[in-house]
């Protein structure tokens, strides 16, 4: 098999890994700045929680509707939020922590989705569901990922300055009058909007993984935000690309493969990035001893 054959010929002759891609491609401008803001603010599985959030949602959503993009995504978007933001509710007027209203919200929408899922058979559905797969990448699915990436940089280039201002010194915005409440609830629903775009492509379980594996490597190549944004950017693009194909010539599903690719990319920045790299600050102190 030569390079063309191996690299470019898939996208050449399937029209929907051309879809697939350019939807992952579109995932992968937005979602990882959003995971570096969420590596920065010590928030990393809030990610991971809200990705399960939405299940029920989804679910519901295909008891009505089937497969239809248009019908899960309103129907996750609705959970997501409702279990975003009314965590941040519920924390305020009971004076408990967020992150543990969050957690139990969580866990009952995970539950009652899982049920919900099971509850319907189908079990090819159920795996494309959590799984992901190319396939359900059409052009209404295509289009719902092309929005929310375009209102995730939107609303980033809105938010970028008190999101910063918060991740460095909270003490100074909060002083400052930077309402960082209402910021920090727009921030969440971007979030929610962004792992809704990947699930149909990664599957609700893997919808997180382009959004924080980028960002978690991107540190070690960068030490600036800026730098780190574009850095989870350049991850998640080449992730994206190699995990398609990957996916196509090993069929395997794409969520994991598209996953495991980004955690690929992980390791080798975590042993050989030159910010914090294992094997520069080993050579760092073997320097410094001798």
């Amino acid at each position: 098999m030569d390079l063309y054959q191996a690299l470019i010929a898939p996208f050449v002759e399937f029209g929907f890994l051309r879809r697939a891609l350019v939807g992952c491609l579109a995932l992968a401008v937005a979602a990882p700045v959003l995971g570096v803001f969420l590596t920065l603010r010590r928030m990393s599985l809030t990610a991971e929680v809200l990705g399960h959030a939405i299940l029920p949602g989804i679910a519901g959503a295909y008891w009505v509707a089937g497969l239809s993009a248009a019908a899960m995504w309103t129907g996750g978007l609705v959970a997501g939020l409702a279990v975003a933001l009314g965590a941040g509710a519920l924390a305020r007027a009971t004076e408990s922590r967020e992150d543990s209203t969050l957690t139990a919200l969580y866990l009952l929408a995970l539950a009652a989705g899982v049920a919900m899922i099971s509850a319907s058979g189908g079990s090819g559905d159920l795996q494309a569901l959590l799984f992901g797969s190319v396939l359900g990448v059409d052009d209404a699915a295509l289009l719902l990922m092309a929005v929310a990436s375009t209102v995730t940089l939107v609303g980033l280039a809105f938010a970028w300055r008190p999101l910063a201002l918060e991740c460095f010194d909270p003490g100074f915005a909060r002083g400052a009058g930077a309402r960082g409440g209402a910021w920090h609830m727009l921030f969440l629903a971007l979030v929610v909007l962004n792992v809704l775009a990947a699930f149909q492509a990664l599957g609700t379980l893997m919808a997180v993984g382009l959004m924080m594996l980028p960002a978690i490597a991107a540190r070690h190549w960068a030490r600036s935000l800026a730098g780190m944004a574009y850095a989870a950017v350049a991850v998640a693009v080449s992730s994206s690309v190699a995990g398609l194909l990957l996916s196509y010539h090993a069929d395997l599903p794409t969520g994991p493969a598209i996953v495991l690719t980004a955690g690929a990319v992980w390791c080798g920045s975590l042993l050989a990035g030159p910010v914090d790299g294992v094997l520069g600050r080993a050579w760092r102190r073997r320097h410094l001893a001798g």
